[in-house]
């Protein structure tokens, strides 16, 4: 039987776990952002409304994936979150392949919930293992190194399933990239352990010999959650990662349509511009969030919020100015460094989350977070983008996409203002570990 404390302890074994944890990652946002650019095949093949794409990419997923997430993420506080995300990853790639097979409204509605179930007992474990694997002035980088599952799983998603698309059948995308997650969940649990329960990676440890030393009893959910929900800067987290979600999500889900139907761009071209847009700027405005959370938290942890607050106020302007040009290369240009702003905030958000608790309810922590911020901002963002394109679309035709997707900018200022509310209250509300 392999002995989990000593196999933490492995020269490199924490950059491997971070490693895997990214390429399930990877998986996780090519199932989420494959409907995306698959969305004119399948509106054209099954006769759907904008309103009922929205459903689709939001809260048929939404629903399930933000509220099952706190029971798992207990399930893996208490038991195994190695074996939870494995579970997980064969569950929700088994349900993209189902996608495939939909020939009505309904039936893939289903499976996107489907989908949702298996998606929720995914991030919020990898949060707590990457929190146990590194040392607090390292946590916000390896976040944002596993949260590039976000751009690179999208971008892939985005040019994969074009190609496939266009080239053979949007059924067969579905397939495809559900079987390969299926494939790849055995090697992740072979590589991937959970380290020794009664052990904490301590900050002054060296990267690869995490020292080991007690905790303090395992917490029940209750308390986790009434820890929290006495927590200012949590609440201020969550509604301001919400609310930039809504726009975030709305975008990413409506943009590939928006480039079609405003730009006259082909389904391969789409995904070579939502593509490169999602892997040149996603990556870039990941792994920048994090190094300024590192470095700026470390002697301030107000900048936590700050961080966050300056990009959705600088991404607006831009991003209006690339959803309104006529030009696509214009639009390409205006779109990269936007779409990095929209991204700065994850590593020093989710940082922060980690330690307003104690070690052993990192996991509870970060579902409660993410059923915040993923059933109002997943759930709610594309529905609404959606829906207000349909309600413009009398005054502005064709062209109500791109005035529904600029009107959503008042969510990035909602955002910003309660982001930085965060960063005031967080020196109060922060857990040294």
């Amino acid at each position: 039987m392999v002995d989990q404390a000593s196999t933490a302890r492995k020269p490199g074994n924490r950059n491997v776990v971070l490693a895997m944890l990214l390429v399930v990652y990877i998986f996780n946002f090519v199932d989420r952002q494959i409907l995306a650019i698959l969305a004119g095949p399948i509106q054209a093949d099954l006769q759907l409304s904008d309103t009922q794409m929205g459903l689709l990419g939001g809260i048929a997923f939404a629903l399930l994936y933000s509220t099952l997430a706190v029971p798992l993420a207990w399930i893996a506080d208490k038991t195994s979150r190695s074996w939870v995300i494995t579970i997980s990853l064969v569950l929700w790639s088994g349900f993209t392949a189902i996608c495939g097979l939909a020939q009505n409204f309904w039936q893939i509605f289903l499976a996107r919930l489907g989908v949702g179930i298996g998606e929720a007992g995914g991030i919020a474990p990898s949060y707590a293992l990457i929190s146990e694997y590194f040392p607090s002035e390292q946590r916000a980088r390896a976040l944002s190194i596993y949260s590039l599952g976000i751009p690179l799983g999208s971008a892939l998603g985005v040019m994969l399933g074009g190609y496939i698309a266009a080239t053979v059948d949007w059924r067969l995308a579905f397939f495809v990239v559900g079987v390969a997650g299926v494939v790849i969940a055995p090697l992740f649990k072979f590589l991937v352990h959970d380290p020794a329960r009664n052990s904490v990676v301590m900050a002054e440890a060296p990267l690869d010999e995490p020292e080991q030393v007690p905790t303090e009893p395992e917490l029940k959910f209750t308390e986790t959650a009434g820890t929290l929900a006495r927590k200012s800067s949590f609440w201020l987290l969550a509604l301001g990662a919400a609310s930039s979600s809504m726009l975030g999500y709305g975008i990413g889900f409506w943009l590939p349509s928006l480039l079609q139907r405003s730009f006259g761009l082909s389904l391969v071209e789409t995904s070579q511009f939502f593509g490169g847009v999602l892997l040149i700027g996603g990556v870039a405005g990941v792994l920048g969030g994090g190094w300024l959370g590192d470095r700026l938290g470390k002697s301030n942890r107000s900048a936590y919020g700050y961080i966050p607050a300056a990009a959705f106020l600088l991404a607006i302007p831009l991003f209006v100015t690339g959803i309104m040009t006529t030009s696509v290369t214009y639009a390409f240009l205006l779109f990269l460094i936007p779409q990095a702003l929209a991204y700065v905030w994850i590593g020093p958000v989710l940082s922060a989350v980690q330690h307003l608790v104690t070690a052993e309810s990192r996991a509870t922590a970060s579902a409660l977070f993410l059923l915040i911020n993923n059933l109002i901002g997943l759930g709610g963002g594309i529905y609404f983008l959606g829906a207000l394109s349909d309600f413009l679309q009398p005054i502005y035709g064709d062209e109500s996409l791109r005035y529904s997707m600029s009107y959503a900018m008042i969510f990035y200022v909602i955002a910003a203002i309660l982001m930085a509310f965060a960063g005031r209250s967080l020196p109060k509300n922060w857990v040294e570990d």
